[in-house]
């Protein structure tokens, strides 16, 4: 039916290939897979904690009041918040307009109480509102104003492109270019309502 070809040591044992050997201009050489980001898992990927290990990216978004992104970064699923709040503090910072101010007031979960995430906001001349670990629940709004669930509202837009629920591209950086077309759609649809 075909030839079969010897792969690279580490890439299987033999396979058919539906071509002759001989010199052939079509001849496949090694499979592409293995020069790309995406054979050991691609960039800003890591194994899942809460799903079996699978390979997975986490967003953070820094967004305003009004659910609106202001900044995103991007990272493998098994990278703490902690690590990844001052980076996007600074991704916003470098997307800002000239003419906006900065932000006075940061609100994070619990997931962000460490003394150096408070400590590096502050140095940025923001009021941090970190939850404590240890705290008891608050249920509802605090002082009249809703705080969380602005950022999971902001993360459930993201998640009704089906581009960026399940993530099938290779390159981070394509990745990252989807999410921010989704951050333009979801700022356009916010201003127009």
């Amino acid at each position: 039916m075909g030839a079969t070809w010897d792969f690279p040591k580490g890439l299987g044992e033999r396979s058919v290939v539906l071509r002759p050997e001989e010199g052939h201009r079509l001849e496949m050489g090694q499979p592409r897979q293995r020069d790309c980001e995406s054979a050991e898992g691609g960039a800003h990927t890591g194994p899942n904690p809460t799903d079996r290990a699978k390979s997975g990216t986490k967003r953070h978004i820094l967004t305003d009041a009004k659910g609106i992104p202001l900044g995103l970064v991007l990272s493998g699923a098994n990278v703490h918040d902690k690590w990844m709040a001052l980076p996007t503090l600074k991704d916003a910072a470098r997307h800002a307009l000239g003419s906006q101010k900065q932000p006075v007031h940061c609100c994070l979960d619990k997931g962000y109480d460490y003394a150096d995430v408070e400590k590096g906001i502050r140095a940025r001349g923001i009021v941090p509102h970190i939850r404590r670990r240890g705290e008891p629940t608050v249920v509802g709004c605090v002082r009249g104003k809703p705080r969380r669930w602005v950022v999971e509202r902001t993360n459930s837009w993201h998640n009704r492109f089906r581009a960026l629920l399940i993530r099938w591209e290779r390159k981070a950086t394509h990745y990252l270019a989807l999410c921010q077309l989704a951050c333009a759609l979801i700022i356009l649809g916010q201003t127009r309502s």
